[in-house]
């Protein structure tokens, strides 16, 4: 039982450590919102478009209009079913199921609210690389880093090979790095509308991903967790007290 409240203590101050990286993003897209609302990134925005567009062709518009795709709504909705039939046929995870919908289904909800409460104008409009509407954040890197971000944490939660976790986890980073990339490449969004996305994108993600952990942690586990957490910092402080003289007084 001793071991259980450890690991249990152990799992608590991830989550809690969790929390405290979804306020710092959050505090981060505060700031951004703020400084691109005053256009106090114009410069950050027309450095990263320079450098894109040293790179411009033929060759280069049709690879970025294939990854801006590859995180559009209609590919990532396809991708989606097969993700929900995995996580309903083949690993009969209920929670999963259903954080996954909130995860990527919340993500688009937020995604427009955001657009309408900012109401930034995009660089241009063009319906072909689905760039219509309101620019920050960008939707595409948003959405795109919710649903890949929650295909890597599936991979690493079902225990697969290390180099399997590894190659997953380094290919659809990059893939999330490209498709903001592609944005900034085709016009549809200003570098900063991209790096909001990121942001708004990570918040989104941790917290759906620790609320999962915590239900399937309740789910499992018999040790409550504020004795866990007791139980693993007891000793801590303790020492604290013994050796502080001010616990002391």
């Amino acid at each position: 039982m001793e071991k259980n409240e450890k690991m249990a203590g152990l799992a608590f101050l991830l989550l809690l450590g969790g929390l405290g990286i979804a306020a710092l993003f959050i505090v981060l897209f505060a700031e951004l919102a703020e400084e691109v609302m005053e256009k106090e990134f114009g410069l950050f925005d027309r450095f990263i478009i320079s450098l894109l567009e040293a790179g411009a062709g033929e060759t280069m518009d049709t690879v970025m209009f294939i990854f801006t795709e590859m995180g559009s709504v209609w590919f990532l909705t396809g991708l989606s079913i097969i993700v929900l039939a995995v996580l309903g046929v083949k690993m009969k995870d209920k929670w999963g199921i259903l954080f996954f919908i909130i995860a990527v289904g919340g993500g688009s909800l937020l995604t427009l609210l955001l657009k309408h409460l900012y109401l930034r104008e995009r660089p241009s409009i063009n319906a072909e690389i689905d760039a219509i509407g309101y620019s920050f954040p960008s939707g595409h890197s948003m959405g795109s880093l919710i649903f890949y971000g929650f295909v890597i944490y599936l991979v690493i939660r079902t225990h697969q090979r290390a180099w399997v976790q590894g190659l997953t986890f380094t290919v659809l980073s990059i893939l999330i790095f490209l498709i903001g990339s592609s944005r900034i490449y085709l016009g549809a969004h200003f570098p900063s509308d991209v790096l909001a996305g990121y942001i708004a994108g990570s918040i989104w993600l941790i917290l759906s991903l620790i609320a999962l952990e915590w239900i399937q942690w309740h789910s499992r586990s018999p040790v409550p967790p504020v004795r866990a957490l007791r139980k693993l910092l007891g000793p801590l402080y303790r020492t604290v007290r013994t050796r502080i003289p001010f616990f002391n007084k």
